[in-house]
């Protein structure tokens, strides 16, 4: 098979899920007027797909940030960050996360994506061993791919099965990086982390935790669930992303361990992409700043979370194992995901499809997320809309 040829055979299996004139991945946005809503064509929708857990994409604070900085700065560095783009801002911003985390370093990184890759492939290399979570995001798989370290999975969330694959690893436990994520993007789970903890000290390995989708949303100060469960003490490093309840895009790494800063000479994804624009560092920190004093947010947010999950699960639908920001609803078939995520757009709420290879074991997923910005009303509406579209997938 040529190298064009294999697109067409995934192009073939993408068409054989979705039927002909449905087109539920990469929708346009046409224009957005809030936190919650937005115009795809011509329908006004209720925005339930973005990952906005506080509702901060049109916070006055960060717009202000970003404009300001736009102004002083221009649009964009044109460098990487060893080169020109190392601003003063992007320096602010690794102080402000390292003084959040307690942590007496920090790396900004210009994706989420790149956070991952780049702290992976500097930490472990051939000869190493990576131990990750059987669900881990792409990212982390792609940065246990470029690191050329060994890489082992162990079943998603299961504490014994980690421990025994470190107990086959023997002294080669030593020499591994074990990786799991405080809430994972698909069902919204989250790590067993305190027993996660104990046996990655028990075998003198090393945790990193991906906060990616728990910034903001779990902990007294949004630390995520590193401070909910209270280990900080105990997780050598922690990475997250800017995209999600920061409202940007970027990612970052925070650690105890000062040779963390040595990833700046070792990193090829720090090394050789652009820096963050001066507008998106500066929305970064005001966000920052929100969220740490939104403890306010975090209540709304999980109020919605759990309005939503117990409503549907009343009706009768299979969800995710815990509400929280993420409401995943398991179905059979993807024709059962496409009928719902449709019936959903017909009654103008936007919402995720997910299907395999993605979603977990086979199943479709349609995901929702809930964000603190979200009113009762438009949670209600939700819920009522479930409501009447169980008959199509039940």
């Amino acid at each position: 098979m040529s190298l064009l040829e294999k697109l067409d055979a995934a192009a073939a299996a993408r068409k054989a899920q979705l039927p002909e004139g449905v087109g539920a991945f990469g929708i346009p946005i046409e224009e957005s007027y809030s936190a919650t809503e937005a115009r795809i064509g011509e329908r006004r929708v209720l925005m339930l797909g973005t990952n906005n857990y506080l509702g901060l994409s049109f916070a006055p604070e960060c717009r202000e940030a970003a404009h300001r900085a736009i102004d002083q700065e221009g649009t964009g560095t044109t460098g990487s960050r060893m080169a020109n783009g190392n601003y003063y801002g992007h320096r602010a911003l690794e102080h402000e996360f390292a003084e959040f985390y307690n942590c007496r370093e920090c790396v900004v990184f210009t994706t989420g994506y790149q956070a991952n890759l780049g702290t992976i492939s500097g930490l472990v290399g051939p000869g190493d061993v990576v131990l990750i979570d059987g669900d881990s995001h792409a990212s982390i798989y792609d940065g246990c791919v470029l690191s050329g370290a060994d890489i082992l999975r162990f079943r998603h969330n299961d504490p014994a099965d980690l421990e025994k694959r470190l107990r086959r690893l023997g002294e080669r436990s030593r020499n591994t990086l074990v990786i799991v994520e405080g809430i994972y993007s698909m069902l919204g789970d989250q790590a067993p982390l305190a027993e996660i903890v104990a046996i990655k000290k028990a075998y003198q390995s090393i945790l990193l935790l991906d906060e990616a989708h728990s910034l903001g949303v779990l902990g007294e100060t949004g630390q995520g669930l590193v401070e909910k469960t209270g280990v900080n003490d105990d997780v050598d490093f922690i990475t997250g992303t800017f995209s999600k309840s920061l409202c940007g895009i970027g990612g970052f790494c925070v650690s105890n361990h000062s040779q963390l800063d040595q990833l700046r000479y070792v990193s090829h994804p720090y090394i050789f992409t652009a820096s963050p624009s001066p507008a998106t560092i500066a929305s970064t920190r005001a966000a920052l700043k929100l969220l740490r004093e939104g403890r306010l947010l975090r209540e709304q947010l999980w109020q919605n979370a759990r309005h939503l999950y117990s409503s549907l699960e009343k009706t009768g639908y299979r969800l995710g194992p815990h509400p929280g920001p993420i409401v995943a609803v398991l179905l059979d078939s993807a024709r059962q995901a496409l009928a719902l995520w449709n019936g959903l757009m017909e009654h103008d709420i936007y919402v995720n499809l997910v299907l395999p290879p993605a979603a977990p074991e086979g199943k479709s997923l349609v995901r929702c997320s809930i964000n603190a910005a979200h009113t009762t009303e438009q949670i209600d509406k939700v819920c009522d809309v479930f409501s009447k579209l169980y008959s199509t997938v039940a």
